[in-house]
C-alpha cells in the first residue's frame, strides 16, 4: 500500500495533544463513532485490543478535528483514505495528504484476530525504510474495500507477506475463506494497524471508492467528513 503522506503544522500545532490517550478496560463496551459525508454516513465499531489508537480517535472525533477533511486518496477496490487535518483548506487540484505530524502511535498489530477485511478501519502510516516500526500516524486512517479472491490470488497475497514481513505472517484456511467469500486486502495483514471496523455504510464506502480520480488518487468531485461524532 502506498503509504500517507502527511498534514500542515500550524493545524496539527492545533491538536498537538492529539497522541496522548488513557487506557480504558478491555472488556468495556465498543465505542462507536459516526462518519456524516457528503455521500451518505458510515457507523465504525472501534476495538478495544487496540487502545491506543481508540483513544487517540475518539479524542480526534470529539475534538472535532475531522470535522471538514477530505476523502483526499482514493482507489477503486482498494480503499478509501482520510484524516489529513490540512485537506480543509485545499483548493481544487492541490495535491493533498502530506501535513506533518507532531506524533505518531505505536503499532497495534492483532493479526489474525484484526484483519484487513473489508470495512476494515486502519490507521495509515510512513513507509518502513523510515518507520521500521510500523508507527501509525496520528491522524490519516483508511477503510478497506478490496475484492473477493480467488485461491491463485491469495497464493499471490501470500507471496508478498512473505516478502514484507520475513514470512511471518501466514493466512490460515480461516482467513483465506474470509478474503474469497466476504473480500478485503490481505497483502496488508500483519503491517499496518487495523483498530475498527464499518458496521453500516458500506455502500457509502463503495460509492465514494468508485469516484474517479486525479494523477494523485485525490477524488475529483470533493467527498468531506462533514462531521464525526461518538455515538456511544
Amino acid at each position: 500500500m502506498k503509504t500517507m503522506k502527511k498534514i500542515l503544522c500550524s493545524l496539527v500545532l492545533a491538536f498537538s495533544g492529539a497522541c496522548g490517550w488513557a487506557q480504558a478496560p478491555a472488556d468495556t463496551l465498543r465505542h462507536e463513532v459516526l462518519l456524516e459525508t457528503d455521500s451518505g454516513n458510515i457507523r465504525i465499531q472501534l476495538y478495544n485490543e487496540t487502545p491506543r489508537h481508540r483513544d487517540n480517535f475518539l479524542k480526534l472525533v470529539r475534538s472535532g478535528a475531522y470535522n471538514g477533511v477530505l476523502f483526499h486518496r482514493v482507489i477503486k477496490d482498494f480503499m478509501i483514505q482520510t484524516g489529513d487535518l490540512g485537506s480543509k483548506t485545499a483548493k481544487p487540484g492541490e495535491a493533498v495528504g502530506d501535513t506533518p505530524e507532531t506524533c505518531s502511535i505505536p503499532a497495534e498489530i492483532h493479526y489474525p484476530a484484526l484483519l484487513h477485511r473489508r470495512g476494515a478501519v486502519a490507521a495509515a502510516r510512513e513507509p518502513d525504510d523510515v518507520n521500521p516500526k510500523w508507527e501509525s500516524s496520528a491522524s490519516q486512517f483508511y477503510i478497506v474495500w478490496g475484492i473477493k479472491f480467488s485461491d491463485g490470488q491469495l497464493d499471490w497475497a501470500q507471496e508478498r507477506l512473505d516478502a514484507h514481513t520475513g514470512g511471518k505472517v501466514k493466512m490460515t484456511p480461516a482467513v483465506r475463506e474470509i478474503y474469497r467469500t466476504v473480500g478485503g486486502t490481505p497483502h496488508l495483514d500483519g503491517q499496518y494497524t487495523v483498530f475498527g471496523q464499518v458496521l453500516e455504510g458500506l455502500d457509502v464506502v463503495d460509492r465514494i471508492q468508485r469516484q474517479a480520480v486525479d494523477a494523485n488518487d485525490r477524488p475529483l468531485a470533493d467527498t468531506h467528513i462533514r462531521r464525526a461524532t461518538v455515538l456511544k
